[in-house]
């Protein structure tokens, strides 16, 4: 770890979105009602405070759910729940198949184990309880999905954003489809409950954080480590 990165470790840091307090937004962060419920789970090694938003994005919901660890024994577990039935839920899967591959202009697509356009998108997706989302690099998310049976039970579900990430040149990602996690349940959020006001105050608090970043990085650099290098160890193809 860097000599930045162990300031960073050093500082007081916020109980609720675990960044050094001179990075917190918390104080803007507006609650939002959802029928879909969230889950993260984090990579153990995941430890990028300073730009990580996973916390944040559950901070927007009072029953989000954020665990970290490499491995769950069932969606239920892994929940904290007594049942849960993952069938009824949706993983953002991470395999070779991308959207601008397919037949499709949708930005959420609902995929076999195959990697095809599963028939009956709308109703697949309006169907969705729960979605899952893996917070890591590329490789420590594959890693959470390789440990963790269960997801395979889940529906698939791949990301078309019209957009690269919001993130620029502070942390650049191995394909165009790699978004933040907050990014992420905001597509997934807005995109299956057709409501545009939950990406809209999602992105607003990570265009809130990305300025705070920057406005910290500027002036009290120490605070800020550097950005991660990109992740271009090889994907396995699940």
């Amino acid at each position: 770890m860097s000599e930045l990165a162990n300031e960073t470790d050093q500082l007081a840091e916020c109980p609720h979105c675990g960044k050094p307090l001179p990075l917190c937004i918390c104080d803007s962060v507006t609650p939002i009602e959802s029928r879909i419920s969230l889950l993260i789970l984090q990579h153990p090694q995941e430890q990028d405070r300073a730009l990580g938003t996973a916390r944040l994005a559950a901070r927007h919901f009072k029953t989000a759910v954020v665990k970290i660890g490499l491995s769950w024994p069932s969606l239920a577990k892994a929940l904290g729940r007594p049942v849960a039935d993952p069938s009824r839920w949706a993983v953002l899967y991470l395999g070779s198949a991308k959207v601008e591959d397919l037949d499709t202009d949708a930005e959420i697509v609902a995929i076999n184990r195959k990697g095809e356009v599963e028939p009956g998108q709308r109703s697949i997706l309006s169907d969705i309880k729960g979605i899952v989302l893996l917070d890591g690099t590329w490789s420590q998310a594959k890693a959470l999905w390789w440990r963790n049976a269960w997801m395979l039970k889940c529906q698939r579900v791949i990301l078309g954003p019209k957009r690269p990430s919001r993130y620029g040149n502070l942390r650049k990602e191995p394909r165009r489809d790699g978004l933040s996690t907050i990014e992420s349940a905001a597509m997934l959020l807005a995109g299956i409950e057709k409501r545009p006001d939950i990406a809209e105050t999602l992105i607003g608090s990570f265009e809130r954080m990305l300025a705070r970043f920057r406005e910290v990085q500027a002036k009290m650099p120490e605070l800020a480590p550097k950005p991660k290098k990109k992740d271009y160890r090889r994907r396995r193809k699940g």
